[in-house]
């Protein structure tokens, strides 16, 4: 245990993952790539189906839809109180759920606490309301540091929090899944929804970054 944070572990012997564990995202795209030309060159695949899916999750799936989530619950209390007790069921009740978004929790910053999700093991991550994972979210610096030095990656990220805010690290499992739920900004009560979630970045959903201000 750290003095600056707490480190929620969840037991990676039990950790089921039902997806790749390659890190090296640069090279994973190439051979996806190169096997997507193979396939298609053989007739096997539709290169236009294989854009509907990439369009699902960069449209669809994403984090326009956890930015819903949270700008719903900075405006509506009893969202909130169903999101902090049961995330599943208030995520799923704005239809976003499915694979890799089973079973979530709803971790909230407050003044005295900042939340930052990782996956020591590999890279679980919900995808129905964030999408793909960043290529930095897989990579072993930021899996091993952000549990060991979570100040400093922060720092790195541009985010430098006051020494007295306790930092919280979640570790994500195949099991349970997490979204934080920035803190939010002040001079937003005017706002509805809609602007609320333009404020609200996948990163600031992660725990590197808090949710924007408005311009």
């Amino acid at each position: 245990m750290h003095d600056d944070h707490e480190t929620d572990h969840n037991d990676h012997d039990r950790h089921a993952h039902d997806h790749g564990h390659d890190n090296r995202y640069t090279d994973m795209q190439a051979r996806v790539r190169a096997l997507e030309t193979v396939l298609v060159e053989k007739g096997l695949i539709d290169p236009k189906a294989v854009d509907a899916i990439v369009e699902t999750y960069e449209t669809k799936i994403g984090p326009k839809n956890g930015a819903r989530v949270v700008a719903k619950a900075w405006s509506d209390p009893v969202f909130a109180d169903w999101l902090q007790a049961d995330a599943t069921a208030a995520i799923a009740s704005l239809g976003y759920t499915g694979r890799q978004g089973e079973h979530m929790r709803a971790v909230f910053n407050t003044p005295g606490t900042h939340n930052l999700i990782v996956c020591t093991l590999c890279s679980c991550y919900p995808w129905a309301v964030l999408g793909l994972p960043p290529t930095w979210y897989k990579a072993p610096a930021y899996r091993s540091r952000a549990v060991i030095d979570p100040r400093g990656v922060l720092a790195e990220f541009g985010l430098a929090l006051p020494k007295e805010t306790k930092i919280r690290v979640w570790d994500s499992t195949a099991e349970l899944r997490y979204l934080v739920i920035p803190e939010r900004p002040d001079g937003t009560d005017g706002l509805d929804e809609q602007a609320l979630a333009a404020l609200v970045s996948r990163d600031a959903m992660i725990g590197t970054a808090v949710a924007g201000v408005p311009s």
